[in-house]
């Protein structure tokens, strides 16, 4: 997940518009066969029954905001997923009275009246602490105990665990752990947001070597079934890690989350989870990146995240009109050496913790720059781009969307569009 910084950007200015055709979705992605991206020749959970579901993160980090902008739009979800609560490294809950304060306590009083879900989001980004705790009886059982009286005590829904960084050796651990979370919680929810997983052939190329720990994976989709009432998958932080598509794609291309990715990772996880459990993760936000031509390749070295209103921002600032990429989100290209006085320096941009690679080369299949310098490439999650994630989820047949994040600073556009 994403925390704001705001950023000062040296000097922009556009290098090519590369406005490219979007082509379809990659060939073969599995041992088997694929089309249009979705992995085919595997058993998968029968589509998700009853209603498509919306449901969106709202950051404590810009919760003023956050707040003001979803409150108007509030009966557009199913639940509200707020931001808060984190654990410490002696496996406690901080600030347990987070929701107590403004601007939470109207905002979760203006849900109920809506009969829209509060289901809290409970973080911890440290690998090493959550091995510690979780492998700790006690202190494993001391931290289910507590999150479940956390619910009960302020009347939320349920809860969303969003335990990230975790070590393949924690998996069990992590699965006991959400067992006896589940058992504690009676009626209430547990929703569980994961990181992505992707395909071994989209990781790796054709004849590759396969490292025997390549599918040492931090969750057993099995048990995510079982104790889980929902199971998010953060479907973004794509950058250039699909192999596949990088050579498919037209340049420059390391996107938030390109819809044939996407495909993969819920068709991947489908193979065990519920399709009725099943939510796809949609980004708002976007990532820039320094780029090199290099002898038919492109080094992409990633900068920061931000949010629209940054990219917007410099757009208007040098006269861009953004395009649509290859991954179908908006972005453009720019040189960072021109017209250092026209840098934006209230550009809102965001820090992520999941960071996509920090330096990549990659071959993709071709691109309209016709330049050999170096030059910036920003790419973002627009409202078409949610739109089609929307689409996606519906012809997949899962049960809905959770937008990451709701801070105020998204296109606005996705109102339109989440419903």
């Amino acid at each position: 997940m994403l925390r704001t910084l705001t950023l000062t950007i040296a000097s922009v200015l556009i290098l090519l518009a590369t406005a490219s055709v979007v082509p379809q979705a990659h060939a073969a992605t599995t041992p088997s066969k694929s089309t249009g991206g979705v992995l085919t020749g595997v058993s998968l959970t029968k589509k998700a029954t009853g209603a498509f579901e919306f449901s969106g993160w709202v950051p404590d980090w810009r919760a003023a905001t956050g707040t003001a902008d979803v409150l108007p739009h509030l009966g557009q979800f199913k639940s509200i997923m707020p931001f808060g609560f984190s654990v410490t490294s002696q496996g406690t809950i901080a600030s347990p009275d987070k929701f107590s304060q403004q601007p939470w306590q109207d905002f979760i009083a203006a849900a109920r009246a809506k009969k829209v879900r509060v289901v809290p989001t409970v973080e911890w980004g440290s690998g090493a602490q959550t091995q510690a705790i979780l492998s700790n009886a006690t202190k494993r059982v001391a931290l289910e105990v507590a999150i479940a009286k956390l619910v009960k005590d302020n009347n939320f829904d349920g809860i969303d665990i969003d335990f990230e960084a975790r070590q393949a050796q924690t998996r069990d651990y992590f699965s006991t752990f959400l067992k006896g979370l589940y058992q504690r919680m009676g009626n209430k929810l547990v929703y569980c947001a994961v990181e992505a997983r992707m395909p071994l052939v989209d990781r790796y190329s054709p004849g590759a070597t396969i490292p025997p720990d390549a599918t040492d994976y931090a969750n057993d989709y099995t048990q995510l079934n079982k104790y889980c009432d929902r199971v998010e998958i953060m479907a973004y932080d794509q950058g250039t890690i699909d192999i596949r598509l990088d050579a498919a794609r037209s340049a420059p291309y390391a996107p938030v989350a390109d819809p044939g990715w996407v495909a993969d990772l819920v068709t991947l996880a489908a193979q065990n989870i519920s399709k009725n459990k099943l939510i796809l993760g949609v980004p708002t936000y976007g990532y820039e990146y320094q780029v090199t031509p290099t002898n038919g390749s492109y080094q992409y070295k990633v900068l920061w995240a931000f949010n629209p209103p940054y990219a917007t921002q410099i757009a208007q600032q040098l006269g861009i009109t953004p395009h649509r990429t290859s991954a179908n989100e908006l972005g453009f290209t720019y040189d960072p050496h021109v017209l250092a006085a026209l840098a934006p320096t209230d550009g809102d941009s965001t820090q992520t913790q999941q960071q996509a690679p920090t330096l990549a080369t990659v071959q993709n299949q071709g691109s309209q720059l016709g330049t050999t310098q170096p030059f910036n490439y920003i790419t973002w999650s627009d409202s078409q781009a949610i739109a089609d994630k929307v689409a996606l989820a519906h012809q997949l047949g899962l049960r809905g969307v959770a937008v990451f994040s709701l801070g105020g600073a998204e296109d606005q556009g996705i109102w339109s569009v989440l419903k």
